[in-house]
């Protein structure tokens, strides 16, 4: 969601931000950070996973393609909402930012 008008325009692709607001046509490029962030959240989020793994599979020994079959969209799941949770936030954080240093 837009930080100026709260539209759904803040990403045109799943981890994507655009480029400004369809609606109120804010500029979203000074205000987006975090590529960077987002390789060190996504191997975060591995490590965890691997984690859950690792540990399920020391209580139930599944076959590997039901494994595959659970684990694959978990992944998915995770590294994409994790990632636009980062990016927004930052986002959002540097809004704030700039407009608090534009209203002193």
């Amino acid at each position: 969601m837009c930080p100026r008008c709260g539209a759904r325009t803040l990403f045109n692709a799943p981890l994507q931000v655009s480029s400004k607001c369809r609606a109120c046509a804010l500029d979203f490029a000074p205000l987006e950070r975090g590529a960077r962030l987002a390789g060190v959240l996504t191997l975060l989020i591995a490590l965890v996973l691997i984690g859950l793994a690792l540990w399920l599979d020391s209580l139930v020994r599944l076959p590997l393609w039901l494994l595959a079959l659970f684990w694959v969209p978990v992944t998915l799941g995770a590294v994409l909402g994790g990632v636009r949770l980062m990016k927004t936030v930052l986002l959002y954080a540097r809004y704030e930012q700039l407009e608090e240093s534009g209203k002193q």
